[in-house]
This record gives C-alpha cells, sequence and structure tokens, in this order.
C-alpha cells in the first residue's frame, strides 16, 4: 500500500503537542488592528488548543503521519 498523503494546506495551519493535541494560530490579527483592545489583542497571540471531536479529523484525515 503507497504512502498516504499529508494535507499541505493543514500542515501549514495545524501542528501537534507532545501529548498529541491539536494546535492552531487565532485568527483576526493581521490588519485593522486599532480597533481592538490590547487585551484581545494579546489573548489572540497564544495558541490555541482544537477541540477533541476537531483534533480527531484532523490527525485522522489531514494529518496522517502528525
Amino acid at each position: 500500500m503507497p504512502k498516504m498523503k499529508t494535507k499541505k494546506s493543514a500542515a501549514k495551519r495545524y501542528s501537534l503537542t507532545g501529548t498529541g493535541k491539536v494546535k492552531y494560530k487565532k485568527m483576526n490579527l493581521r490588519h485593522i488592528l486599532t480597533k481592538r483592545s490590547s487585551k484581545r489583542k494579546m489573548h489572540l497571540r497564544e495558541a490555541g488548543i482544537l477541540s477533541e471531536d476537531s483534533a480527531r479529523r484532523i490527525r485522522k484525515q489531514m494529518l496522517p503521519y502528525g
């Protein structure tokens, strides 16, 4: 059986932690930042963790060798 291909779009957006959780960068931090509060921008800088049901799908379909 041939190797499975990784979905490259998913590989650029998600990464796996050591315990297998799926990490991603939060949205809304690219432009028009003057109207957002400093507190909101500070929290958007943190990495987000996907919920387990979404993470299962990403790990299985998009990142088979993650």
